[in-house]
């Protein structure tokens, strides 16, 4: 039996919507958050998966500041272990992706009926 391939989701409007936000971490953590925004694909996603050397889906995206997103790409890839570090859920960056897909003017999936 064949297992079906995930589509990949592409969505440079909702990128630029996420990385609009404030930081995830702003306010969670002790250390301030520095620089612009940017949105973090997950590397371990919610949803799809990522191949080595390619970005999860674009649903799959966080608002990290320049900070903190270079901070958790020094923790060689344990994004899990990078959220414990500021004492959250392993889930956290699983759950804030899925919230902001789900506000998302740029999700289609959400107009469908």
């Amino acid at each position: 039996m064949l297992i079906p391939k995930s589509v990949k989701v592409k969505n440079k409007k909702h990128l630029m919507f996420v990385a609009k936000q404030v930081c995830c971490l702003n306010g969670i953590a002790a250390d301030w958050c520095r620089g612009n925004v940017q949105a973090h694909h997950l590397l371990k996603p919610y949803e799809g998966k990522r191949g080595m050397g390619m970005k999860s889906s674009d649903n799959n995206a966080i608002p990290l500041c320049y900070y903190h997103h270079a901070e958790l790409h020094d923790t060689q890839g344990d994004e899990d272990n990078f959220w414990g570090k500021y004492d959250l859920h392993e889930d956290f960056g699983r759950d804030k992706a899925t919230y902001w897909w789900s506000i998302s003017p740029y999700n289609q999936e959400r107009f469908k009926k």
